[in-house]
């Protein structure tokens, strides 16, 4: 699987130790499932205007991901079939993740918007077929195009899709991202390693510090930096949390694009229960950002266990009642079944990860093939469907509930005793019993939360198996209080890439179905 595909702006790199000389680095990561193994080539490139063959002949996939570097970074990729702006407007001047490129709008002139820049941006926002490589589907037949979106309810977020039509029936689609880009990755360059956990929070909003969690450990692999026992099993559980209401929302607006509305108000009201649990720890309910370099920001409250307990014995009985009223709904059903379904082959081509990917078939889960934060330590299983169809993506979405509630079990009844937080000197802020000690150590953590620490040149990317599919931060550290280089691999960018294919020959009506089931959240998608 073609993972991930980025580039680097070297041009102001210091340490970069034997690597050859280059302006530019395009890196692609590569995921083999049978040999649980990564590859990361990179290409070195120099000049202001660099060039390097397009891979879309061989991974459909990057065709995103090069429309994405060559609009943050400018670097052609020649034999792309369509290759123009992916996250930025049309008409946008520059390169964003360029290191020249500014970063905020106070370095730059005041906005303004004339008559004629208004019907410049208008012009540039038509939508031209050809341009995209759409013919007429037959000879007595014009060109029929239907808008889904930017603000459509079934598109689930700031998404638009382009739909050619033949009657009802779906000839191709153009998706159009971007709407809800806030450049994360460059404000990771901004803000210290520390002051930048908040931001992650953001990407998937619906899965809170399960953001933190690649991050995090990115930061601590960089500095060497071992996190003790008990924050491990607190991040897990929070995370297995945040797992189950993430996939509260989804089981209950998958229902409600269909047709049911009532499941989802009961999921939703589950969903505030996990929102009880988090807020009472972490003082906060969808953003929280309670983890931190080297452990979590607190230790568990008091009736912390008497919580989890109530809700390990609440919830079961609560997902059989989904399974009958949704799961075997006929209805249901017949919206969901034989609809919007993909090969193994295909997933593994399009970059699909997740419940996507164990939807058809493929018995592989990041926290069991490469066990991270103890997650070894844990009995639990992989849920599998067969058909890739949209009714599978529920069945397994749905059975991963299960999952995650016998390992919030396993946490209450085997919560290690010992600190919350690691020792060392890089772990970001200092315990709080250790802050207060004189007035150096108060110096020390002031300058460690404003500053951050400094964390050792170097590169290293981490990954999670989050509720959508696999997260990694891959970053770029060059000896300095900020990070050189962040890098967000986010599930539900390659995972919206493939609704053309799996979607042509449908109805719209099917097509909201398809949308309902992918799972993702556009904050996820742009970044």
């Amino acid at each position: 699987m073609l993972y991930d595909l980025t580039a680097l702006d070297e041009r102001t790199r210091t340490h970069r130790g034997n690597q050859p000389k280059s302006d530019f680095t395009v890196v692609y990561h590569l995921l083999s499932f049978s040999r649980n193994h990564d590859i990361r080539i990179k290409v070195a490139l120099i000049g202001e205007a660099p060039a390097i063959p397009s891979v879309t002949s061989l991974w459909p996939n990057a065709n995103w991901y090069e429309r994405e570097v060559w609009d943050m970074f400018g670097i052609t990729f020649t034999g792309h079939p369509h290759l123009t702006r992916i996250l930025t407007p049309p008409n946008w001047t520059g390169h964003p993740l360029r290191k020249d490129h500014y970063a905020r709008a106070t370095e730059m002139d005041v906005y303004d918007l004339t008559e004629e820049k208004e019907f410049a941006q208008q012009k540039a926002l038509e939508f031209n077929p050809e341009q995209w490589g759409m013919v007429r589907h037959s000879k007595s037949s014009d060109f029929m195009f239907l808008n889904m979106g930017p603000n459509h309810p079934s598109v689930h977020g700031v998404f638009r899709l382009v739909l050619q039509l033949e009657g009802e029936a779906i000839v191709d689609i153009v998706p159009e991202i971007g709407f809800h880009h806030r450049g994360a990755e460059k404000m990771g360059e901004r803000q210290s390693w520390h002051s930048f956990i908040p931001y992650t929070d953001r990407i998937d909003y619906l899965s809170g510090v399960m953001n933190n969690f690649p991050y995090v450990m990115a930061v601590e692999k960089l500095a060497g930096i071992d996190v003790p026992a008990r924050a491990q099993v607190i991040r897990i559980m929070l995370a297995e949390l945040f797992r189950i209401a993430s996939h509260l929302v989804f089981f209950g607006t998958m229902s409600q694009d269909v047709g049911q509305l009532s499941p989802v108000f009961y999921m939703f009201t589950d969903r505030e229960r996990v929102f009880e649990i988090i807020e009472a720890i972490c003082g906060f309910r969808m953003h929280p950002a309670w983890f931190r370099i080297g452990g979590v920001a607190a230790d568990l409250p008091q009736g912390w266990d008497r919580l989890i307990r109530d809700f390990c014995c609440y919830l079961p009985k609560r997902l059989d009642e989904y399974v009958k009223l949704v799961i075997k709904n006929r209805i249901f059903k017949a919206r969901a079944v034989g609809i919007g379904a993909y090969t193994l082959d295909e997933a593994i081509d399009w970059g699909v990860t997740g419940p996507g990917l164990r939807a058809c078939g493929m018995n592989w889960d990041y926290r069991k093939a490469r066990p991270y934060s103890g997650y070894d330590q844990f009995d639990f299983d992989i849920p599998i469907a067969s058909h890739g169809d949209c009714y599978d993506r529920v069945i397994v979405h749905v059975e991963e509930m299960r999952q995650s509630l016998r390992i919030i079990r396993q946490c209450l009844e085997n919560m290690p005793g010992g600190p919350y937080k690691s020792d060392h000197r890089s772990a970001t802020p200092p315990r709080k019993e250790r802050t207060m000690h004189d007035i150096e150590t108060l110096i020390t953590h002031f300058l460690n939360v404003s500053w951050g620490p400094v964390i050792p040149p170097g590169e290293v990317c981490c990954a999670i198996e989050a509720s959508k599919g696999m997260t990694s931060y891959y970053l770029t550290s060059d000896g300095d209080t900020m990070s050189y280089r962040t890098r967000i691999r986010t599930p539900s960018f390659p995972h919206l890439q493939m609704i053309p294919l799996i979607s042509r020959g449908s109805f719209v009506a099917d097509l909201i179905a398809l949308i309902g089931s992918i799972d993702f959240v556009m904050a996820d998608v742009d970044r």
